[in-house]
């Protein structure tokens, strides 16, 4: 059973907290990393791009000049896609990048992407992460207590807006909750701080 260092938000070591082998200390499997990371970046898309075709460009309904006989090749409308403000031939339309990763892989991902982080020791696990009031440089202290610095992901227990709100105006601060924690925000920082309470909360639902 893997175990780290559990500090309180003055960056001060209060002991260790054992982690579930299950969870952290699983087989790191790059193929399902890729594969879900991959899905959620698909899922992140509009798909709101569009180019109009000869048929819906303005204008053009009349023949330029007759089929035969000037010389010059034949030309249906001023909007075919070779004309200069003609419509656009095989240009992209509005679709739906999003598709469906079945649960079980989603859920090696997350294990694969956590059991990284406690591997490379970039997993920060505070005590608790609570704060009297909104304000940013509470969470700037904390950060620099626990010598937490480059690209972070904050997870928290639960809703606390106080705590979110004072971390949301950090460079290079991503934070989140516990429960809509995804491997593309695990893997895309250097390190992970994480609430005690939050990592109870993913070995249970990462558990069943």
């Amino acid at each position: 059973m893997p175990s780290v260092a559990l500090y309180n938000m003055n960056g001060e070591n209060i002991g260790t907290i054992d982690l579930k082998e299950e969870i952290f200390a699983a087989e790191v499997n790059k193929a399902v990393l890729h594969e879900v990371v991959v899905n959620y970046l698909a899922n992140q898309r509009q798909g709101t791009q569009s180019t109009k075709t000869r048929a819906e460009v303005s204008g053009g309904g009349r023949k330029p000049w007759r089929q035969k006989g000037t010389g010059r090749a034949r030309q249906g409308s001023i909007r075919s896609p070779q004309w200069k403000g003609g419509g656009v031939a095989l240009g992209p339309k509005p679709r739906d990048y999003s598709y469906h990763v079945n649960k079980k892989v989603r859920r090696l991902a997350m294990k694969s992407a956590l059991s990284s982080k406690v591997l490379e020791e970039k997993l920060i696990v505070v005590d608790e992460i609570t704060f009297p009031e909104i304000k940013t440089k509470n969470v700037v202290s904390m950060l620099r207590n626990l010598n937490a610095d480059g690209k972070l992901l904050l997870v928290l227990a639960n809703n606390d807006k106080t705590a979110y709100m004072s971390a949301r105006n950090i460079d290079g601060l991503n934070t989140t909750y516990a429960d809509v924690l995804n491997v593309y925000d695990v893997l895309n920082c250097d390190k992970v701080v994480i609430a005690k309470g939050a990592v109870e909360k993913i070995e249970e639902v990462l558990a069943k």
